[in-house]
């Protein structure tokens, strides 16, 4: 069987493959599309996390493709429509991640809540800022969570340890589903707005998601809330939440996801200055642990489904 990975991995899980097994750890064919379709010209598997295409283009350059293994869970940048019409199985490593996402959620909310951890310059060239960066506690705060499956529910959990109380929002849980234990369930996007101090979003991007937290639900929101999207860039509407944070009608936000990735100088000009903001490269789902966790239950994936047959 041949494997081809088009972008970063723990290389060790890659051992767990069979001896005669033929696999190519490319992971700059992301950023060579000819070389990619030109490896995957006799691929059985393909394993991406969220950059790489995984289109018509591609599976039509694919013809022996049997199981696209995902290197995390977000599953927008592969087509499954067309994987099932090919009968390609597509295996995220549902679970893996949980773990990193929940306490990148939990660090940007108590760095944002503060509002002391950027003031090295500052301290650096003696102006001591102590008055101007008193910030506030978590504990007390509701944070609301748009979404509530695994990763949301482990926020929860860690959310309630600061002394937080907790809101969810998810159309497709049943409300007598034990998830919603402890919980406060809304029905409606303006209850959870209304409700939050601190709003995470959990949702993939679909047609009905895309752009839903724009300047009318910004308008919503709690004076002084913050917005953390960890889920998928184009959720969120970079222009009114810049416009938001600008204006002081929220208090914070943490993107680590953009509607342009990788962000570029131009893309990511309009964040330039803006106040109480946290910019990373799409790393919440991705620590030292976490990157060990997914690599080795998207090879155990991959194997399953490449042993089928």
């Amino acid at each position: 069987m041949k494997i081809v990975i088009s972008e970063f991995m723990d290389e060790t899980a890659l051992e767990e493959f069979g001896a005669g097994d033929r696999v190519q750890y490319a992971p700059g064919l992301v950023d060579d599309r000819p070389a990619l379709l030109q490896a995957v010209a006799d691929a059985d598997a393909l394993i991406v996390r969220n950059r790489t295409q995984v289109n018509t283009e591609l599976l039509e350059a694919a013809p022996g493709l049997r199981v696209v293994g995902r290197l995390g869970v977000g599953l927008d940048n592969i087509d499954l429509d067309a994987c099932k019409t090919r009968g390609i199985a597509v295996c995220p490593a549902t679970g893996a991640n949980t773990l990193s996402v929940a306490e990148y959620v939990i660090a940007v909310t108590l760095s944002l809540l503060r509002r002391a951890y950027a003031a090295n310059a500052a301290m650096i060239a003696g102006d001591w800022p102590r008055n101007t960066l008193i910030g506030g506690e978590a504990s007390g705060r509701c944070i609301g969570l748009w979404g509530y499956g695994g990763i949301a529910r482990a926020v929860a959990d860690r959310a309630r340890a600061l002394g937080m109380s907790v809101a969810a929002m998810d159309p497709y849980l049943p409300a007598d589903d034990p998830a919603w234990a402890g919980i406060a369930r809304c029905e409606t996007p303006a209850d959870l707005l209304d409700r939050a101090d601190v709003l995470s979003l959990h949702v993939p991007l679909t047609d009905e998601t895309r752009n839903m937290i724009d300047a009318d639900a910004i308008a919503r929101m709690r004076p002084g809330a913050i917005l953390i999207n960890t889920a998928r860039g184009g959720i969120v509407d970079e222009a009114a939440l810049v416009m938001a944070l600008v204006s002081g009608k929220l208090g914070g936000a943490a993107l680590d996801v953009f509607a342009t990735e990788p962000l570029t100088a131009a893309a990511g000009s309009m964040f330039d200055g803006v106040p109480n903001l946290i910019l990373t490269p799409h790393i919440a789902g991705v620590t030292d642990e976490g990157n060990v966790r997914v690599s080795s239950v998207t090879v155990e994936n991959v194997k399953r489904e490449l042993s089928h047959g």
